[in-house]
């Protein structure tokens, strides 16, 4: 019974797998289209419509280049990342504990 409860497992785990591939690797593969981020978007919009608009605030700092600003952004959702999976972690330890 064991081995049929980790193959049903694996095997849904498996389809899981796949199904969150494809949803990422389906935009890519099938919608062409430029990546842009929404700053630039929001400020075309701006100037369309005022034209003389002068923004009210600045950045605090100025990043070097445009890798430091993904780097920040990829070690966001990495801290991210790891808070959600150290919650999800906890609450299953607690459910685990409760049980015994």
């Amino acid at each position: 019974m064991s081995e049929n409860k980790n193959g049903s497992v694996f095997k849904k785990n498996f389809i899981l797998i796949i199904i969150i591939f494809l949803i990422g690797v389906a935009p890519l593969l099938f919608i062409k289209s430029e990546f842009g981020g929404s700053d630039g978007e929001g400020e075309e919009v701006i100037k369309t419509i005022k034209p003389d608009y002068e923004p009210w605030a600045n950045s605090l700092i100025e990043l070097p280049g445009s890798e430091t600003e993904s780097l920040l952004f990829a070690l966001q959702a990495a801290i991210g990342a790891g808070v959600i999976g150290y919650v999800l972690g906890y609450f299953k330890g607690e459910r685990k504990n409760a049980d015994r």
